[in-house]
C-alpha cells in the first residue's frame, strides 16, 4: 500500500472530519425513519435525498479512513539539506523578479491561495530534488513560465 504523505496538522484536520461525519451517520439514520414513516417511498423526497446523503456520507468516511491509515506523517522542522523535498518551503523569484513562496504539501492539505501546494502539482514536481539557484521551467495552462529556486527552508 502506498502511503500518503501528510503534515501533523493535515492529519488532525483529516480525523477530525472522520469524527464529524461519524457523528453525523445516527442522524441521518433517524432521517431516513423519518421519512420512511411518511409512507410511500417511491415519492418521497425527504427519503430519497438522506439515503443520498448517507451514500455521500459512508463514501467520505471510506476515503478519509483509507488516508488515514497510510498516512506518513512528515514534520518539516525536523528535516534538513539543500534539495527541495517534501515539506520544504520554497522562495521563487518569476520572470519578473517577483518572489513567490511555496510550502509542498499533501494532497488534502493544498491550498494555493495560503501558498500551500501539492506534491504532486505540476511546479511541485519541477522543484523536488533541486536547489537553490536552480531555474525550472513549469508548463501551466497559460504557457511555460520560468522560475529561480532563491531559498530552501524547512519551517
Amino acid at each position: 500500500m502506498e502511503k500518503v504523505p501528510m503534515l501533523a496538522e493535515g492529519y488532525e484536520k483529516l480525523t477530525a472530519d472522520l469524527k464529524v461525519l461519524r457523528a453525523e451517520r445516527p442522524k441521518i439514520v433517524d432521517a431516513i425513519e423519518e421519512a420512511r414513516a411518511h409512507g410511500d417511498l417511491s415519492e418521497n423526497a425527504e427519503y430519497h435525498a438522506a439515503k443520498e446523503r448517507q451514500g455521500q456520507v459512508e463514501a467520505l468516511i471510506g476515503d478519509i479512513e483509507d488516508k488515514v491509515s497510510r498516512a506518513q506523517i512528515i514534520d518539516p522542522t525536523t528535516l534538513s539539506g539543500d534539495k527541495v523535498i517534501f515539506g520544504a518551503t520554497v522562495t521563487l523569484l518569476d520572470e519578473d523578479e517577483k518572489p513567490l513562496k511555496y510550502q509542498i504539501v499533501g494532497q488534502t492539505e493544498a491550498d494555493a491561495a495560503k501558498g500551500r501546494i501539492s506534491y504532486n502539482s505540476p511546479i511541485a514536481r519541477a522543484l523536488i530534488g533541486k536547489q537553490v539557484d536552480d531555474e525550472i521551467e513549469v508548463t501551466v495552462p497559460s504557457g511555460d513560465r520560468f522560475y529561480l529556486i532563491k531559498k530552501i527552508e524547512f519551517i
